[in-house]
């Protein structure tokens, strides 16, 4: 069953004339795929045959375990978008529903180079001195999820010391429940603190520069 169905693709057309450079979409499944690999391999699949500008590299956890060391990829399904180098922006499980539309913003925003921040939250991030990491936690029905996850993947496209995952909550348990991810958005940053619902730009800086 297709994802990307004939109508669909005529709504994508102003999405896709905005691109500008190219874009990676980097893949981790395994040869005994998990829940959900193989629907997150074809929904990639049918994203990156809408432009030539969207190129999809599949990658094996297993057999590509350096690579994904490398990108600090340590679960699966797991989608890295990146152009010529890492942006810190990643997804952990499939970007469908509602985060569907994330993916097509992180791949605008990384086609563009463009975050789209405010000069405030750009002259904050210019002066960090220690690495960040938004884990942000998501559902595929939650209509406030796409804005938390987009936001925290500006930042990490904007700053080399921000890595910012979104991660559907139903796919990890185990995570959602160290996590306490009773309901959805919820950031986690750095393991210790986090912020619930889809917050504004100026309070999630807040929420760093508290912690930093």
């Amino acid at each position: 069953m297709a994802f990307i169905n004939d109508s669909l693709r005529k709504e994508l057309q102003p999405f896709l004339a905005e691109l500008e450079g190219e874009v990676k979409l980097v893949y981790f499944t395994q040869k005994t795929e998990c829940r959900f690999c193989s629907e997150t391999r074809e929904l990639l699949t049918e994203v990156s045959g809408l432009s030539d500008k969207i190129k999809l590299e599949i990658l094996d956890f297993q057999a590509d375990a350096d690579r994904a060391a490398q990108l600090g990829v340590d679960k699966i399904p797991a989608t890295v978008v990146m152009a010529g180098e890492d942006r810190g922006i990643r997804f952990y499980g499939i970007p469908s529903g509602y985060e569907f539309s994330s993916l097509l913003d992180a791949i605008r925003m990384v086609s563009r180079a463009d975050a789209g921040l405010s000069q405030q939250t750009r002259d904050f991030l210019d002066h960090l001195k220690n690495d960040i990491h938004l884990q942000v936690y998501v559902t595929p029905t939650c209509p406030y999820c796409p804005a938390a996850v987009t936001l925290a993947h500006r930042m990490a496209l904007y700053s080399p010391r921000v890595t910012a995952d979104m991660v559907e909550a139903t796919e990890f348990p185990h995570l959602s429940q160290k996590y306490r991810v009773m309901g959805v958005p919820r950031t986690i940053i750095n393991e210790t603190e986090f912020l619930e619902g889809a917050a504004p730009e100026s309070m999630l800086v807040e929420k760093i520069r508290s912690l930093v």
